[in-house]
């Protein structure tokens, strides 16, 4: 299998190396303002002369003609940012020479994809989550710079070859990234150098031949109910521990930042203490993307479909609505509580757990199905299929009216979400298992069949179907 695959390794960059790291990603931030500035300057331009000739009497579609032929296009693509720095770079930069072009090129690449993407969103043609116009750059941003074209590639087990920067000593071996490479299994497309709380570290961007076995057990299906109290129940059985990285650092981390907030602005002491708080928020990262990984990969290595659930985050975490106290005045009852809640929901990243998921399971031949955003897991019988109209968070065991089953809500949501999968397997094959004893198909285990969104209201809301909201990747 043909993919593509990124190492990391952390660099052991010398006093003299280290500032040429920061000159590099220097240079590409700069080149990103340059080219934005230029980019707001002429669209000004375009604006000011529009307005001007609507004063003279020219219709909106005249004035706007007339206003882009006078100023000219706008460099909003690469080759034409490109074209754009290469024309005046000797005014604006006479010290361009002291760095890679490959730096520029980075901060102009970076720019040029923020425009692709306010234009799309404008159009409509792009999907996810909303985005603005490009902003500025700051000099306290994530510092980083990408190199596509020079002398890119592993020296040894224990150094790297950048453009311009030479070879630099890593921390760790790059073995598996080395042998890759003299088998000729993998390929260097590009490599970025990036700085974090103090750490340089180079990730390669290659395209490899993977060779994965397959997993231990394909024909097996397996339900994952993430939650908070655990980080993910099996269908199996299986409770795997939540690290809680965030509580593990979190009076730390409060301690730093109020000692932040007490340092003058500017000082030594202020720099020095918020590289401590970096740091700390280094080690909750790390160990949250530990966990994750050590998860996915049992995950993927073991069973052939494996399903989960399509989870609203952002309305699961959105703030509680202001409730009226009767004399005009509002109040968010429970706010604290939700503040917890919400913190505690998103140090568990169940959307980068989905992520890797979706490309270790690839790798392995297995298959991911998600259950549709509206589907019933935690409300619904995994014995009997009956639904219960509510289900407070409160309730750790699930109850069943109907047939008496007593169940932890966490197991009975992953077996429910087990059945999805091989009822989405099911309809993607023949399909004998939905039929009953009378030769029908029965209402609850049919994919297809529509059911009430999980609101908890009872209330007919909208319908979904089973089937409509699975999906394989």
């Amino acid at each position: 299998m043909l993919v593509h695959q990124a190492f990391r390794f952390e660099l052991d960059p010398s006093t003299r190396t280290r500032s040429a790291l920061s000159s590099h990603c220097g240079a590409s931030r700069y080149a990103f303002n340059w080219g934005l500035g230029l980019v707001e300057d002429q669209l000004a331009a375009t604006r000011t002369l529009g307005v001007l000739a609507l004063r003279q009497g020219a219709s909106t579609k005249e004035a706007s003609a007339w206003a882009r032929q006078v100023t000219g296009p706008v460099p909003w693509s690469l080759p034409a940012l490109r074209r754009e720095w290469n024309r005046q770079k000797t005014a604006v930069a006479p010290w361009w020479k002291e760095n890679s072009k490959e730096s520029y090129s980075s901060g102009l690449d970076a720019l040029a994809r923020a425009l692709k993407n306010f234009s799309d969103q404008k159009r409509g043609t792009r999907t996810g989550a909303s985005v603005g116009f490009a902003h500025k750059k700051k000099r306290w941003a994530r510092r980083s710079c990408r190199f596509t074209t020079g002398a890119i590639t592993v020296v040894d087990d224990r150094h790297v070859q950048l453009p311009r920067l030479g070879c630099i000593r890593t921390k760790e071996p790059a073995v598996k990234l080395r042998r890759l490479l003299d088998r000729g299994q993998a390929r260097i497309l590009s490599a970025t150098v990036s700085e974090g709380a103090g750490r340089w570290f180079v990730s390669f961007t290659c395209e490899v031949e993977r060779q994965d076995l397959p997993a231990t057990d394909p024909a097996a299906v397996v339900g994952i109910d993430l939650g908070v109290k655990h980080l993910a129940v099996l269908s199996n059985g299986a409770v795997i521990p939540n690290p809680k990285a965030l509580g593990r650092y979190e009076r730390r981390m409060r301690r730093l930042q109020r000692a932040a907030s007490r340092r003058l602005k500017g000082s030594r002491r202020r720099a020095r203490t918020k590289v401590q708080l970096a740091r700390c928020h280094r080690k909750v990262a790390g160990t949250r993307r530990d966990v994750l990984h050590q998860l996915t990969t049992r995950l993927a290595t073991t069973y052939g479909v494996v399903v989960v659930e399509d989870l609203h985050v952002k309305g699961m975490t959105a703030a509680p609505k202001p409730a009226e106290n009767g004399d005009g005045t509002y109040a968010r009852n429970g706010a604290r509580a939700k503040a917890g809640l919400n913190r505690a929901v998103l140090d568990t990243s169940p959307a980068e757990l989905r992520r890797q998921l979706t490309y270790k399971l690839a790798w392995h031949g297995g298959r991911l199905v998600v259950a549709g955003r509206f589907f019933p897991s935690s409300k619904l019988c995994s014995s009997c299929g009956e639904t219960k109209v509510k289900l407070s968070l409160a309730e750790r065991s699930y109850r069943c009216e109907h047939c008496g089953l007593v169940i932890d809500r966490d197991l009975n949501a992953a077996l429910n979400l087990a059945a999805y999968g091989r009822r989405a397997l099911s309809v993607a094959g023949s399909g004998p298992e939905t039929q009953n004893a009378r030769g029908g198909a029965h209402p609850r285990l049919r994919p297809d069949a529509p059911m009430k969104r999980e609101d908890g209201t009872g209330r007919p809301g909208r319908t979904v179907t089973a089937s409509s909201q699975g999906e394989a990747a």
